[in-house]
């Protein structure tokens, strides 16, 4: 394997806000600090932004840590009963029994002003150390949305007073469903109303080498025009994170693991679309394959005008014939439930689905 990126330039960090999928970045972080890959800024919206707080206090293995401990009870004030009716209710995993139960309830919450928060400003308080964050070499971001001056920001946390770094951090992550309270005076929702992706604040502060860990989700992007001279790396996933209030020790780890892999995929240009295959072959080393597994005794007249065709048009390949080993071997491996992450070379996975 050969590094993508180059490691002698410094990189801003944005990260995208997700609820519960947040662990995905934690998994991103750690192939970056693998590879060797420094970075000087973080920006980060909802759960982003608490993400790259630990990323501005460099602090990798606590932040594995508090994911892999996380609950939904460390988020919400809810009581068990509740807990896994709130998780389906916000993945949309809820069928109509289930609704005509959980309604009452969701009025109650409703009436009261919105979901009991205390557990989150406590458990933000005790894992952000806010003097790491000020004396930190890190420049540090965070986007939310002010209901009470009614606009959205971008904002330098690292030179704040103390107090309010963990307030930002907060009103960043204020989430409309939350009960409504100050936040250092004044009222915040979260800023993946207005910005999920923070990359704007990153460009306008003059950083060019981006880094963008994404989330899939439905938050709202700021549309602005990327400068030529912006480079932009992206990790993304093909998973399923599961849902945003999906917090639990089970899901982060699944999640930390796919955004792992998935920056690994990235970071040295590895194939494949479910597994993570290094390539090592030609497209003839390739095509010489493919004969031998796609319906073999076939004459190579009709193997390569009918057959192959046909192959890459169930598969929805429109590349070449190693691209199409590729997905011909993925298929294979997922009906031989081949372990999925972990490093392939492709001769290592063509044995084994032989």
């Amino acid at each position: 394997m050969q590094l993508q990126l180059d490691p002698t330039i410094t990189y801003a960090i944005a990260l995208e806000g997700g609820g519960a999928k947040g662990a995905y970045e934690i998994g991103a972080w750690r192939a970056l600090e693998e590879a060797g890959i420094r970075y000087n800024a973080v920006s980060g919206t909802s759960v982003g932004a608490l993400n790259g707080a630990m990323m501005c206090m460099r602090r990798l293995d606590e932040a594995t840590k508090i994911w892999k401990d996380i609950r939904l009870s460390n988020v919400i004030n809810v009581d068990a009963s509740s807990e896994t009716d709130l998780k389906k209710l916000v993945s949309g995993g809820l069928d109509l029994g289930n609704l005509h139960e959980l309604l009452p309830k969701m009025l109650d919450i409703i009436r009261a002003g919105g979901l009991d928060v205390a557990p989150l400003r406590a458990w933000v308080r005790e894992i952000i150390d806010e003097d790491a964050i000020r004396n930190s070499d890190v420049a540090l971001y965070a986007c939310t949305v002010s209901l009470s001056d009614r606009k959205d920001l971008e904002i330098k946390l690292n030179d704040l007073p103390e107090g309010e770094i963990c307030d930002m951090l907060l009103a960043s992550a204020y989430h409309p469903t939350f009960r409504q309270e100050r936040l250092g005076g004044k009222y915040y929702t979260d800023g993946g109303l207005v910005d999920s992706l923070p990359l704007h604040v990153l460009v306008e502060n003059g950083y060019r080498d981006i880094i963008a860990v994404r989330i899939p989700g439905h938050g709202l992007e700021r549309r602005f025009k990327l400068p030529e001279d912006v480079h932009l790396t992206t990790i993304a996933t093909r998973s399923d994170l599961g849902g945003v209030l999906n917090f639990s020790p089970e899901q982060s780890q699944r999640d930390m693991e796919i955004g792992y892999w998935d920056a690994k995929r990235v970071l040295y240009g590895l194939s494949g679309n479910k597994y993570y295959v290094d390539r090592t072959m030609t497209e003839e080393q390739a095509f010489q394959e493919l004969l031998k597994l796609v319906q073999p005794g076939q004459s190579l007249r009709e193997t390569c005008e009918k057959v192959l065709p046909a192959q890459a048009k169930r598969l929805g390949v429109s590349g070449d014939y190693y691209a199409l080993l590729l997905a011909v071997l993925e298929e294979q491996a997922q009906a031989r439930s081949l372990p999925v992450y972990r490093l392939y070379s492709d001769q290592e996975l063509l044995w084994a689905v032989k």
